[in-house]
């Protein structure tokens, strides 16, 4: 199979560059390397051109490819950043997105798997999210992905182009940036392994649900099949892990000392989320195999320049 992976370079997006070429599909990467970076794709085999998504040259990529199924990962990342200038937020995520769905249709494609996010959500009515909850974005980062979503059902509906959402809970593993956003289990481990202080916000009772990439990118390679046509998934463990709580594993891993400092609540943090991973067990067939603790010791290990893999 022929796959076209936008944001290929990144952190999720290299994880399953390689998962896809080790499973001997042909992949090609369309990355502008904004967030990405180009060795993550060392050994992997992927064709690689760098280009933004929203640009034209996507479509000739895509024609000149052929690819059976587009993975776009492509996106603007950060929320606050989203808040602070949400024209170019939605640059990226919506017509970005647009623009990924006309080059696949165009292109002939048989199937989009698109990557959402639990800010799609809003605050929970309850835990754990099922798939079909309410939305209720709360950033111009999650009305895109709202809109999105919308998108894909208007192309399937429109052209046939089939799609598969996976809407992704706290990822974290090797090659995520310690600069990142979301990355508190990097944030966490470089600080720990420089001697340099760490911090929690609010009381650190705040949860959230994370998911080792290992686990993600499996499935992100059981929808670009057949199964999970036209459907959203929740892609998470389900455990909710307190940010006091992320801290000891991340230190006990690290070897630093489990004393952060306490710095005022951020305004517009979730105090809660976790998701319901059981659709996504009886529509791809897949479960999350790895434990917050052996995904932790992998990414310190990684973070710290050893060669531990799972």
């Amino acid at each position: 199979m022929r796959v076209l992976v936008t944001g290929g370079a990144g952190f999720i997006g290299s994880h399953l560059v390689d998962r896809l070429a080790g499973d001997g599909h042909e992949v090609a990467v369309a990355d502008d390397l904004s967030c990405g970076d180009e060795r993550n794709l060392s050994g992997s085999g992927a064709a690689f051109h760098r280009l933004d998504v929203t640009t034209a040259e996507l479509a000739g990529l895509a024609e000149a490819w052929r690819p059976e199924v587009v993975c776009h990962l492509a996106a603007q990342i950060s929320v606050r950043a989203s808040v602070a200038d949400p024209v170019h937020d939605a640059w990226v995520n919506v017509l970005g997105t647009v623009n990924v769905l006309e080059a696949a249709r165009r292109s002939g494609a048989r199937k989009v798997v698109f990557t959402s996010s639990v800010a799609v959500y809003g605050v929970p009515a309850a835990l754990p999210v099922r798939d079909g909850a309410r939305f209720d974005p709360r950033s111009p980062y999650a009305a895109a992905k709202m809109c999105g979503e919308t998108y894909l059902s208007t192309y399937r509906s429109l052209h046939g182009l089939d799609f598969t959402t996976l809407t992704l809970a706290n990822v974290y593993g090797p090659r995520q940036r310690a600069d990142g956003e979301a990355g508190v289990v990097a944030i966490f481990g470089d600080a720990l392994l420089r001697g340099a202080p760490t911090r929690v916000y609010g009381d650190g009772s705040q949860t959230r649900d994370y998911i080792y990439v290992g686990d993600v990118v499996d499935a992100f390679a059981r929808a670009c099949g057949e199964r999970g046509g036209g459907r959203r998934f929740n892609i998470g463990t389900g455990i909710p892990t307190s940010d006091i709580g992320l801290h000891s594993l991340v230190a006990e891993a690290a070897g630093g000392p489990d004393r952060p400092a306490y710095a005022a609540p951020r305004p517009g943090d979730l105090p809660a989320m976790a998701v319901d991973p059981i659709p996504a067990q009886n529509g791809l067939g897949w479960a999350a195999s790895t434990s917050l603790r052996d995904g932790i010791k992998v990414t310190v290990d990684w973070l710290r320049g050893g060669k531990h893999r799972l």
